[in-house]
């Protein structure tokens, strides 16, 4: 008898992952061409406004900078329970964080193969159930992690985060270029509007793009802050609109 190659090890991991993710009805890639402009804080509370109608989870998939877990106030490490990986709950949401198993203050320095083995790793003994929702917060640009991201996850939709700032429209458009190279349908927001950039430069790409444009989160000290582990839904009520009017048009976006 022949021992498994390792094509076989691979499909038969692939199976399994995608025997995980046909548990989860929707899977958003929140995606942005550059770090610095909000993604983690806008998959964060687009999480947290779809958990109070959705059963919904986060996959911090930036393996080598994860900012959910401190964004969300979670300090516990992860657990294994039948070679399964339990998701940590917070605010009605299931996450899974390399920061659950790194020292926050440590640097993860690791090769293109090994974040591709995490993200794998991730997707195949992540438990999370049956749900609605499952929001991926993508590793920034369009290199080597986030290209593994695009390849493995059988995505539904893609959010492309933009500030008004060219540098950041340039790169968001090489995100949009990626998303469309994978056939996957996207939208785009507009984060820190209104700050010495100006606003309105995002809507301004969508309609370049021809992709629909789902809002602008106006630049706040508050929101700059995200102290206590609370997001900003869940204590600002003009904010949490904001994000309710974004989560409303994302979710008629996704079902069609």
């Amino acid at each position: 008898m022949s021992l498994p190659t390792i094509q076989d090890k691979m499909q038969s991991q692939m199976i399994r992952i995608n025997d995980k993710l046909s548990r989860v009805k929707y899977k958003i890639a929140v995606l942005s061409g550059k770090g610095g402009v909000g993604k983690t804080t806008i998959a964060v509370n687009l999480a947290c406004t779809l958990a109070k109608n959705y059963s919904v989870g986060i996959l911090d998939a930036d393996i080598d900078c994860p900012n959910v877990g401190k964004i969300l106030g979670i300090e516990e490490k992860f657990e294994m329970r039948e070679r399964k990986l339990i998701p940590k709950e917070k605010y009605g949401i299931k996450i899974i964080s390399t920061s659950f198993f790194a020292d926050e203050d440590k640097p993860m320095i690791w090769r293109g193969p090994m974040i591709h083995n995490t993200i794998l790793q991730f997707l195949e003994l992540a438990d999370y159930g049956d749900i609605e929702y499952l929001i991926i917060d993508m590793p920034p640009g369009t290199s080597d992690a986030a290209l593994t991201a695009m390849q493995l996850l059988p995505l539904d939709f893609v959010v492309i985060v933009t500030t008004s700032q060219q540098l950041s429209l340039m790169d968001a458009k090489k995100s949009s270029n990626m998303a469309k190279q994978f056939n996957k349908p996207m939208a785009l927001i507009e984060n820190m509007s209104g700050n010495v950039f100006g606003r309105d430069k995002g809507k301004e790409l969508a309609e370049e793009l021809g992709i629909p444009f789902l809002g602008s989160i106006e630049l706040s000290e508050e929101i700059a802050v995200s102290e206590g582990g609370i997001p900003l839904v869940l204590k600002n009520k003009d904010f949490a609109d904001k994000f309710q009017d974004i989560a409303n048009h994302l979710n008629t976006l996704v079902k069609k």
